[in-house]
């Protein structure tokens, strides 16, 4: 239990208005950074201490970037901004009528937050539509935990492969299975055989890592299935081209150790990756609101709650309509989000009044397919190929969290660029078990 003197607890009278902000993503940066010249208090609470460039999570799975290189501390924000405090916290529960948080933080307990304004902005995790039990086999990419623990997969399935000598094992290790043909699972499909063909060549003995099968099932009629269909169609022929093979119109029934069982057939694989669907973090099930299928928030057009006017929900955790089709769950989108409801609380406290109901403007979608293509759809213009690609680099370049993280991120590109090389091929070790017994010694097969 915390002493009465918290100060992040009590009210103080006079004192100024407190804004908190759960999440520190793309929506909850955006927000913070929108106060910072407001008369007012802001808390952010995350649960990790590190912002991360979630587009490029792909890249770290796939041992191009290293996870330094696309996050960014959430600390550091406090240095460059006077009225921001930020803690390292779990929140658990929401008390809307009291007007206060529950901030479970490590090593010290529940801490009470009150609040004046409340920006969620928790984003999303993966969605297994029902089938959890699919969760222990089939791993999401959202963090960078996610992201160190499907390169470690990847990378160990070549190495049991190259150590066994039962013909339908190695096979079953070099068999990589994608569920879900979104941007994630088509731009992770396609690094996986650029670094099996290229990467890898030569780097094994008993093996050719090129002679992989990475198979990418989609439970649609397309890929990229946000996209225009002609682009669609650009994508899954350039996977044909890189040795993807791609499976539409399939539903997975279900998933263990041993593989995929999609239409009755089983496809044996050791690396299952799940790239099929997200749903809205369980704390907005704390807000006791209506929510949409995925679990988001039904906000107002100001993104505040029904009947809620100081409480926000924004980014990847709210669910809108605009034109009578929803706002797309992408991070130009949720930084959009993030920036207006920090003006908006800002205006308000400053006793500007309301502004306009948020706008979303789309500055198109892109995805990459490899190495020398991208696709983008922005309004009437669709296109793909090399040109594009650069395009998308260019955009990813600068939109990384600090200078620092460009110019690592453009280094590590060129040198992969150029050379085929990936220079995060790392395996994490296993924690040690105390008090572990030694191995038994073995011979190995001459």
């Amino acid at each position: 239990m915390l002493a009465e003197t918290d100060p992040f607890e009590i009210h103080v009278p006079g004192a100024r208005p407190r804004v908190v902000i759960i999440g520190g993503g793309f929506a909850g940066v955006a927000a913070a950074r929108a106060l910072r010249r407001s008369d007012a208090e802001v808390v952010l609470i995350d649960r990790r201490n590190h912002h991360i460039f979630q587009p490029l999570l792909y890249q770290v799975a796939t041992a191009v970037l290293a996870p330094s290189e696309i996050a960014a501390p959430i600390r550091q924000l406090e240095a460059k901004q006077a009225n921001l405090n930020v803690i390292l916290a779990d929140v658990v529960d929401v008390d809307s009528t009291h007007r206060t948080v529950d901030a479970l933080c490590p090593g010290i307990g529940i801490r009470k937050v009150r609040f004046d304004f409340l920006v969620v902005a928790t984003g999303t995790r993966p969605s297994y539509f029902g089938r959890d039990e699919f969760a222990a086999f089939a791993p999401g990419l959202k963090n960078l935990a996610d992201a160190e623990a499907i390169r470690t997969k990847i990378l160990s399935a070549f190495e049991m492969a190259e150590a066994t000598d039962d013909e339908n094992e190695r096979a079953r290790q070099m068999n990589f299975v994608l569920v879900g043909a979104g941007p994630t699972g088509v731009e992770l499909a396609a690094s996986i055989a650029q670094l099996v063909t290229v990467t890898l060549r030569g780097n094994f003995r008993q093996i050719d890592p090129a002679t992989s099968t990475i198979t990418l099932l989609e439970g649609g009629d397309r890929v990229l299935p946000s996209f225009a269909p002609s682009l669609s169609k650009k994508a899954a022929k350039r996977l044909a081209k890189l040795g993807v093979k791609v499976l539409t119109g399939v539903k997975v029934e279900g998933v263990d150790a041993l593989g995929v069982i999609a239409k009755d057939t089983r496809i044996p694989s050791a690396t299952v990756l799940w790239t099929a669907g997200v749903a809205a973090s369980p704390i907005v099930q704390l807000l006791g609101v209506k929510t949409d299928r995925a679990g988001r928030a039904l906000v107002e057009p100001f993104l505040n709650l029904p009947s809620e006017p100081n409480i926000f929900v924004v980014g990847d955790a709210a669910s809108i309509k605009q034109d009578g089709r929803p706002v797309p769950g992408v991070a130009q989108a949720a930084i959009q989000q993030g920036r207006y409801v920090g003006r908006l609380i800002s205006d308000q406290i400053g006793g500007w009044g309301r502004k306009r109901a948020f706008r979303y403007r789309d500055k198109g979608n892109m995805a990459v397919v490899g190495k020398n293509f991208a696709i983008l759809e922005a309004g009437h213009l669709k296109i793909g190929g090399f040109f594009t690609w650069f395009i998308w680099a260019f955009v990813h370049l600068l939109a990384l969290p600090q200078l620092q993280n460009r110019w690592r991120v453009q280094s590590q590109w060129l040198w992969s660029y150029l050379t085929g090389q990936r220079s995060s091929r790392l395996i994490s070790e296993a924690p040690p078990i105390a008090n572990a017994s030694q191995p038994t010694k073995q011979t190995l097969p001459q």
